[in-house]
Order: structure tokens, then sequence, then C-alpha cells
């Protein structure tokens, strides 16, 4: 099993999770792109750090083969759901509406 088959089910729901509450102030979805965007690049400066370090490793073969630097693309996926879950479930603790 590649590692893509195992994240895409986690990214779908929260894909799903996110549209179910995209009725959300304009802003808030342009400081989730902003928050996405920033952990995308964060993940990808330190994975390759630790790649390259090599205190992290990955089968070739449960990979899909398209890197940046030395992060597999899959990688990605897990601070995409964090950018996109988080948000929705968050229901604005603390504001009154």
């Amino acid at each position: 099993m590649t590692y893509a088959l195992i994240s895409i089910p986690f990214l779908l729901f929260a894909a799903l999770l996110a549209y179910r509450h995209r009725n959300a102030m304009l802003r808030q979805l342009a400081v989730t792109a902003i928050v996405a965007v920033i952990l995308l690049v964060l993940t990808i400066i330190f994975d390759n750090l630790m790649i390259w370090a090599e205190l992290v490793g990955y089968g070739d073969e449960q990979r899909l083969g398209l890197d940046i630097g030395l992060v597999p693309i899959e990688d990605l996926f897990y601070p995409l759901v964090a950018a996109l879950i988080i948000p929705a479930v968050w229901r604005g603790r603390g504001v009154k509406r």
C-alpha cells in the first residue's frame, strides 16, 4: 500500500468537512489558505532537512515518485489535512455570534 492510498481518505474527509462548513466569512477562508501555504512551506523545508539528516526515510515502493527536493509529495497531505480540518471544527471558540 502506498502512502498516497493511506492519506487520500483523510484528505477527502478534510475537504468534505471544509466544504460543509464553507459558509464561513471570506476573511476566514483567506486565513485558512494563508495558513495552509505556510504549513506546506514549513513542511517542505523541515522535512527536507530531516530526510537529508537521515532522521526519517521513505520506502521507494510505497511512494508515488514525485518529490519536492527530498520530500515525497504524499508528505504534504498531512499539513493540508490539518489546515482544512482545524478551522472547520473550531466553531469560533470564545466568539459570540
